[in-house]
């Protein structure tokens, strides 16, 4: 999974890579030559007490740390240029494949499980991805480079680097072993947190008003603990890393010393060199060690790149077709028959043989027990979800037929929980006509009931914070009203939009509708009778089944199930003064 995700997005990045390669490998020949120049300087212009050839030889050194310097930047730079582009590919991937997932996709993942795959899970690659320009390409060539070095200093003592490489990297390795599950579960505890964080934060009027505090702080430290604990077995197996490392080359350091300095005395070995092999050893090593940091990392990538892939590899249920069919000219109306819906894994289906016709300028009502189906037929209808049995046209199509842009410009949605982006008034009206004009607009707000507020607020320029956070819940759903019936669509779908709205705005709001959308079909999921009693047709659901269709004094005359829920509220119906 891991190599996968880099060679597909590192691909276009190839010139950075060879050139971060070839950059390294400068300043590591640079690097690797200093030891040797030093023990030159030590062996022939000290013991000889040559000050010329010290000079020289000392600016040589001078010289290749420039160069190694320079070229080191240089590499960093370029190292950095490719991790931070990778991570930007990445992330835009993710965020394109989340926005054209159905809300089935959404509900299989979780919003805090893709907001952490968004954000967390490509830090962790990018990480990687970063440290391996920087540092990883270095390592090998340091470590290949080191021991041609070394045994030009001397032969005999590379068996101390024959012995200290394998016990290194067994004592990582079973390390890095030991680390992959832990690491995995990290990023499981990561999605709960969030899960549980971003729940607390969205309810918490509602926790406040049952004075829930106590459990949900208890509830948040029960899984920060988990969490925690986790994340320092992880730290506690990656710090373990660093002194079994130090711990290595430390004693391989005074095993050189110990061997190096008998040689010495015989005369096999000159001072010069064992302090030229003593550092090849310790830049081995230190490669070695940098290796296993990487090696370090590799495991939480590996983790957080199956996770990104598992997004990537989803396909959404909502495909566009092959070969889009556009809609008839002129021909308006929707047209739904037999549908069915089950969700995958579910033992009963939430609809099951709807069926009904809606016609240019008319007004459809669906009702309803709570759970009875009403919004999984208005995702239905705005494709947001794919029948599972039967079909859903528009304008004479069938909606898994029309390219998803079209259907979606041509349906004017405004969904059960309003939501208003940060930015302003007329930017969130934008939202439904990208081009509209400030006459368009107010017209929209005229008809939804929210131009007196909106002028009081100060105008289209007018501020809304994020979620709509600063208006009412009413003045939202006038809004969310208002930002569909700007682009004019041929068919307007009302999911419970009027519930926080008083009796007499509702009533003002569905009469202006009656005009502004005359040439349109309406679609209107309701709970109060009043708002719908006027529709051309009702239908009636209940536990997912149509039990009724006709107008109002058709299903009071036919229909229990309506009969029931008009008596429910007869007495605030009456009270507001509607007429039958």
């Amino acid at each position: 999974m891991l190599i996968r995700l880099l060679r597909t997005y590192l691909r276009r990045y190839r010139w950075l890579l060879l050139a971060v390669v070839g950059l390294q490998a400068v300043q590591v020949v640079a690097s690797l030559w200093l030891p040797s120049l030093n023990a030159d300087i030590i062996d022939i212009g000290v013991r000889n007490g040559d000050t010329g050839y010290i000079w020289r030889h000392g600016l040589w050194m001078l010289g290749f740390s420039v160069v190694q310097i320079v070229f080191s930047i240089a590499a960093v730079y370029y190292g950095s240029k490719a991790a931070m582009a990778f991570g930007r590919d990445v992330r835009s991937a993710l965020f394109h494949k989340v926005t054209d997932f159905s809300a089935r996709e959404v509900a299989h993942f979780g919003a805090p499980s893709l907001i952490t795959r968004v954000t967390n899970d490509v830090q962790q690659v990018q990480t990687l991805v970063y440290m391996t320009c920087t540092l990883l390409i270095a390592a090998p060539l340091t470590a290949i480079g080191g021991l041609v070095m070394a045994l030009r200093e001397d032969v005999e003592l590379t068996w101390i680097l024959a012995v200290a490489i394998p016990v290194l990297v067994i004592s990582i390795g079973n390390v890095i072993y030991r680390m992959v599950p832990t690491f995995r579960r990290m990023q499981e505890r990561i999605d709960e947190m969030n899960g549980v964080l971003r729940e607390q934060i969205t309810g918490i009027r509602v926790v406040r008003a049952f004075v829930r505090e106590p459990y949900e702080v208890e509830r948040f430290a029960t899984d920060n603990d988990l969490l925690t604990r986790t994340a320092l077995r992880g730290g506690r197996l990656m710090g373990l890393m660093f002194p079994t490392v130090t711990a290595i080359v430390n004693v391989s350091s005074v095993a050189v010393v110990w061997f190096g300095a008998e040689r010495v005395n015989t005369g096999d070995l000159q001072v010069g060199a064992l302090i030229a092999f003593l550092t090849y050893l310790t830049q081995i090593l230190m490669a070695v060690m940098l290796a296993t940091y990487m090696a370090a990392l590799v495991p939480r990538a590996a983790v957080s790149s199956e996770r990104i892939n598992e997004v990537l590899d989803t396909p959404s249920s909502i495909a566009p077709p092959d070969s889009p069919v556009a809609p008839a000219a002129g021909e308006v109306g929707v047209r739904v028959d037999d549908v069915g819906f089950r969700y995958p894994g579910a033992e009963h289906s939430v609809l099951d043989g709807v069926s009904f016709t809606a016609a240019k300028g008319t007004t459809t009502a669906i009702i309803g027990s709570t759970g009875s189906g009403k919004t999984t037929l208005v995702n239905l209808l705005a494709r947001l979800l794919d029948a599972t049995s039967g079909t859903v046209q528009m304008n004479g199509v069938d909606v898994r037929d029309l390219a998803p842009e079209v259907l979606w410009q041509r349906i004017g949605l405004v969904p059960q929980r309003p939501y208003l982006f940060g930015g302003t008034v007329a930017s969130n009206l934008r939202y439904g006509k990208p081009d509209a004009t400030d006459d368009e607009m107010w017209a929209a707000l005229e008809t939804a009931q929210a131009a007196d507020f909106v002028r009081a607020m100060g105008g289209l320029e007018a501020h809304i914070a994020q979620g709509g956070s600063n208006v009412s819940g009413g003045q939202r759903q006038r809004l969310a009203i208002a930002r569909a019936l700007v682009r004019r669509p041929d068919v307007y779908v009302f999911d419970d939009s009027f519930s926080a709205l008083d009796m007499a705005t509702d009533a003002r709001l569905r009469a202006a509708l009656s005009t502004y959308a005359a040439d349109a079909v309406q679609v209107v999921v309701a709970q109060r009778v009043s708002s719908i009693r006027g529709a051309d047709q009702i239908l009636v659901l209940e536990d997912g089944e149509p039990v009724g269709l006709g107008t109002h004094d058709q299903l009071m005359a036919t229909c229990p199930t309506y009969q029931e829920i008009v008596n429910s509220q007869l007495t605030a119906d009456e009270a507001a003064g509607v007429a039958g």
